[in-house]
């Protein structure tokens, strides 16, 4: 069943926005009002990433509809700030307060149950009047402003033949035409809407989707397979031979590319992900830096925003590119069209790109049991035993530990590269392990044994997910 967009034009009034939810309007409408504000304050205030204070009243619905008035206003690069639930003067309040660019009330007012709209402003202690009202309801398809943009960036010379797999999900309705606007050839897979996912969920770690894609990208003898997805700020990549890359990889090969046009760049990436940053050869010739912050993609967006980062890499999936490739937050088609980039200004295929890469041995993201309110104390106690046994030099797998980091948990590091990581799971009763080492897999194993030591002598760690 395809998951319509409803939005009546009647339901911008003449100083805010009435509906009768969801007759008039539902959520996806309500998902474009937000794209439209969030557009409408950008142009105002000549910002590209605004601060905007939204509230909700208190009708059954109306907590729905601001998470979904948020995301519009989030895809457009806004900063929320989200007061939960508000009076209409509360809201305005909070704009002096909190130096805020605009408000969005999430309320009906006075009207009748069934009722939902909004109240929005952006001058200080003024809602919108007749023209702003009239001008916002004139930003309409809004899908067409944002597919332009991608598209008019980003045109490449070389015809690069792409699957791009959407699972059902909404990229199916942006990925495949931008793709193609910017001169791929696609061969689309699963791009029709279809919220029951009939196939597989459009999660591109999801080995179903990376399965099918493989198969695709090898049938039809493709340079490259990309998977979106639900709400396109993920992609996952597979390489012209039907190789899932892991996301860290193919953030390096982006930072390389771009570190030759955009010298002295600062790169961030979360602390799941390869080493390799560290020493890389092109990204040192090209005075880069990279620095390694805490996972999660609301952390490393503000990391990339606070350093004004050119880039910024989650291992998840979750790429960032700011002024001028991007605005700052993660969007999935953007990424895929940063990895078009690097196949349009190289000769290599994408297997060969990777396989120039300097081989290391990853370890998957373990996650071992442990409750919500042990799991930061059980951190901190690491973190005192590994920093008391690099202070002692004593040595793990006949090495010492030359470097730690304690942004996010510990992440620790020896002379030849290898390093371990312990950290808290900020979303469920687990704590989580990686490992990589650019020596040996045997190495890679024997860090996690230590590690692994360590944890099951709190007596606090209960089954891993997934070991090695």
């Amino acid at each position: 069943m395809n998951q319509s967009l409803k939005i009546d034009p009647y339901g911008f009034r003449e100083y805010d926005a009435r509906w009768l939810y969801e007759k008039d309007i539902n959520a996806n409408g309500i998902i474009e009002l937000g794209k439209g504000l969030g557009t409408q304050i950008i142009k105002h205030t000549k910002k590209n990433n605004p601060r905007v204070i939204v509230g909700h009243d208190y009708r059954s619905y109306s907590e729905d509809i601001k998470n979904s008035l948020k995301k519009g206003l989030m895809s457009t690069g806004c900063f929320v700030e989200d007061i939960g639930l508000s009076l209409s003067p509360m809201v305005y309040f909070a704009q002096f307060e909190l130096n805020g660019d605009a408000i969005a009330m999430v309320t009906a007012s006075h009207n009748e149950n069934g009722w939902t709209g909004v109240k929005m402003g952006i001058k200080k202690g003024l809602t919108h009047a007749p023209e702003e009202m009239k001008e916002l309801k004139e930003i309409k398809e809004f899908k067409k402003i944002y597919k332009k943009d991608l598209i008019s960036k980003n045109k490449i010379k070389k015809k690069i033949k792409a699957v791009v797999a959407c699972g059902n999900g909404t990229a199916g309705v942006f990925a495949p035409e931008i793709l193609r606007g910017i001169g791929c050839e696609v061969v689309e897979l699963d791009c029709n809407l279809d919220w029951n996912f009939p196939k597989y969920n459009p999660n591109p770690e999801d080995l179903e989707m990376l399965h099918e894609i493989a198969k695709a990208v090898k049938n039809n003898n493709a340079d490259i397979g990309f998977g979106f997805d639900g709400d396109g700020d993920r992609v996952g990549v597979i390489d012209n031979e039907g190789n899932e890359i892991f996301s860290d990889k193919i953030g390096l090969l982006i930072a390389r590319n771009l570190s030759k046009i955009y010298k002295n760049s600062k790169f961030i990436v979360d602390v799941k992900s390869t080493g390799l940053f560290i020493n890389d050869k092109i990204l040192n010739e090209n005075n880069c830096e990279t620095i390694y912050w805490k996972t999660g993609h609301s952390h490393i967006k503000r990391k990339v925003h606070n350093e004004k980062a050119l880039a910024g890499f989650e291992k998840s999936g979750h790429f960032f590119f700011n002024f001028p490739l991007g605005y700052g937050y993660d969007d999935g088609i953007n990424s895929a069209i940063q990895v078009c980039n690097l196949l349009d200004n190289n000769d290599k295929r994408f297997s060969e790109m990777i396989n120039e890469l300097p081989q290391t041995f990853q370890s998957p993201t373990m996650a071992p049991f442990c409750k919500d309110e042990e799991k930061y104390l059980v951190i901190d106690d690491l973190i005192k035993k590994i920093k008391k046994i690099k202070k002692e030099k004593i040595k793990i797998d006949n090495q010492e530990i030359k470097e730690i980091l304690t942004v996010n948990g510990i992440r620790f590091s020896f002379e030849d590269g290898s390093w371990g990581l312990i950290r808290a799971s900020s979303n469920k009763p687990s704590l989580v392990v990686v490992t990589e080492s650019p020596s040996s897999n045997e190495r890679k194993i024997n860090i996690f044994r230590f590690i692994d030591d360590l944890l099951q002598k709190t007596k606090k760690i209960g089954e891993y997910d997934q070991k090695i």
